[in-house]
């Protein structure tokens, strides 16, 4: 059993160092160039500016919150098991749906709003199809569809708030109605929503693409989450599937019934009490 899990962990690592690898890769890499029409002029005509949000502050916070989120986590459950699959579940979110948005973003071409300005610099705009700007900030101009900021942000800490909302039990009978652990859920998606339509304000993507971009984030990190942990709902969504036994079930239920139940399913985190 211990080489199988060892055997598992590697394939797991290697999964994510490929991922990284694919985003880096695509990341840099020409794609397709939508023909703009004379018509269309207007919606890829706005002045460039520098983001409210810049990417390294979206490293940052796609690298450091989860792991500071596992070590504040770790110290009240003194679960390694839980901080693995938690740490396992959050990356293999954030790097696969880059990705996606990766190809997404190569196939469809879309001009960013501030494409005219990064394909003629000097203001003169002519034919599109002859750019007089730097070909790197040309190509990143064709990148506008779906936002890699949205999807990143939300791949994250979507999945960050499902598993605070799993650890305090906010669905189900054990911290349902608890507006503490309410905010702690929401405050990651709220972070992630401002990121999301900063995106729009620094005229660097379309509501389009901010809006799929964010859809895309939450679906990946909720389809992950769920591979590493239970539903909300369940009384053990704390726990992770790798540290449930197959011969316990613990059944879908609004209320505790069972003292023994509530006694052998208490955590360290309902310790916490509101001050």
């Amino acid at each position: 059993m211990k080489k199988m899990y060892s055997t598992n962990m590697k394939v797991e690592i290697a999964m994510r160092v490929f991922l990284i690898g694919f985003f880096f890769y695509t990341d840099k890499a020409p794609g397709f160039r939508r023909k703009i029409q004379p018509e269309e002029f207007w919606l890829y005509n706005f002045p460039r500016s520098e983001s409210y949000y810049p990417s390294s502050y979206l490293w940052l916070t796609v690298f450091c919150v989860p792991s500071l989120t596992a070590w504040c986590v770790y110290q009240f459950t003194k679960d390694l098991v839980d901080t693995v699959q938690f740490l396992l579940g959050v990356y293999m979110s954030v790097f696969l749906t880059a990705d996606i948005t990766n190809c997404l973003k190569l196939t469809v071409g879309r001009p960013r709003p501030d494409f005219l300005a990064r394909c003629f610099p000097d203001g003169n705009v002519e034919d599109p199809e002859k750019c007089k700007g730097s070909l790197k900030d040309v190509i990143d101009g064709y990148k506008s569809f779906p936002s890699g900021h949205s999807a990143l942000i939300f791949g994250c800490l979507a999945y960050i708030a499902l598993y605070l909302a799993g650890k305090l039990h906010v669905c189900n009978a054990r911290g349902r109605g608890s507006a503490w652990r309410i905010v702690c859920v929401i405050l990651p998606l709220l972070w992630a929503t401002l990121v999301a339509v900063s995106r729009t304000a620094d005229y660097h993507h379309h509501w389009q693409d901010v809006t799929v971009g964010s859809i895309l984030g939450l679906v990946i990190s909720f389809v992950t989450y769920r591979s590493y942990y239970p539903s909300l709902m369940r009384l053990n969504s704390d726990v992770p599937y790798v540290s449930i036994s197959n011969t316990v079930t613990i059944p879908y239920t609004d209320r505790l019934t069972m003292p023994e139940v509530a006694i052998s399913m208490s955590g360290p985190l309902d310790t916490l009490k509101t001050t």
